[in-house]
């Protein structure tokens, strides 16, 4: 009966490696397969013709490239210093305050990690079109893009700093308070500081969300005007008869960059944890 548990055991064991290889070959294969297409030397980016650097020598001429790479960037960076100040104070109010309708303000704010992009990304287009142009008139695409990545940036901020605070030894601020210092020195000599990790882990994040996004970049411009992100400029060249190869090393470049951020994002999250 034991050795039969055992190899119950034993085959049970196999057939979960099994299923993680597999799992992880469906997930990384078609990857891999891009970052090596990426290397091609063929005039289109689904066929191999070799291997060449000259999609990435055309991927650094290209003007339309540059553009919206300037465009994501401007964007990410913008989106990410408004989300991760506002993500902040949200947190702060949320776990030291009690404010009225706090349950009401909670949904709210994690609203926009639950629902559906697509939801959000039609809502704000609704907003931009009945609201925010009727009022101010014409705005710039680069605007509501804007407004719409903060959008659902700031939640993401919220959450991790406000997980940061629960764990935060609440002693601390109490012993500077009794030594004379007001709120604001709290806030600013011991909360903050023990925070740093948190809010850079936030700030990364909302980062890499920002300029990986599409659907709220989409119906943010209305999907008709000239301003392109990268994803947007992506997107377009879709209606072309053959899609260029340093298409590939564009999204390769993409793929890298955002792991390296969320990667960066992760390691200052444990070394946030490890100093507790």
């Amino acid at each position: 009966m034991g050795r039969l548990r055992r190899g119950l055991d034993a085959l049970i064991g196999s057939m979960l490696v099994l299923d993680t290889v597999l799992v992880y070959i469906f997930l990384y294969l078609p990857i891999g397969v891009l970052i090596l297409y990426s290397f091609s030397a063929s005039r289109y980016a689904l066929v191999w013709g070799g291997f060449s650097l000259e999609a990435y020598r055309r991927l650094f001429t290209d003007r339309d490239v540059a553009l919206a790479l300037l465009n994501s960037v401007i964007v990410a960076s913008a989106s990410t210093a408004l989300a991760t100040l506002l993500g902040t104070m949200l947190a702060l109010a949320l776990e030291r305050t009690r404010i009225r309708f706090q349950q009401g303000i909670e949904v709210l704010a994690y609203l926009p990690i639950v629902i559906p992009e697509i939801v959000m990304a039609v809502g704000l287009l609704l907003f931009f079109a009945q609201v925010l142009r009727p009022v101010f008139g014409a705005v710039s695409p680069m605007l509501t893009v804007l407004i719409g990545h903060v959008t659902f940036s700031v939640s993401y901020v919220m959450v991790v700093v406000r997980a940061r605070l629960r764990d935060l030894d609440r002693s601390l601020e109490e012993a500077a308070l009794d030594l004379g210092a007001t709120p604001w020195q709290v806030l600013r000599k011991v909360t903050l500081p023990l925070l740093t990790p948190a809010i850079m882990s936030g700030a990364l994040l909302a980062f890499t969300l920002s300029l990986d996004d599409f659907y709220v970049t989409y119906f943010s411009t209305t999907g008709g005007s000239g301003f392109k992100t990268l994803p947007l400029y992506l997107y377009a060249l879709q209606w072309r008869a053959a899609v260029p190869p340093h298409v590939n090393a564009l999204a390769s470049l993409m793929l890298l960059a955002s792991l390296a951020l969320i990667a960066l994002a992760l390691l200052m999250q444990r070394k946030a944890q490890l100093s507790r």
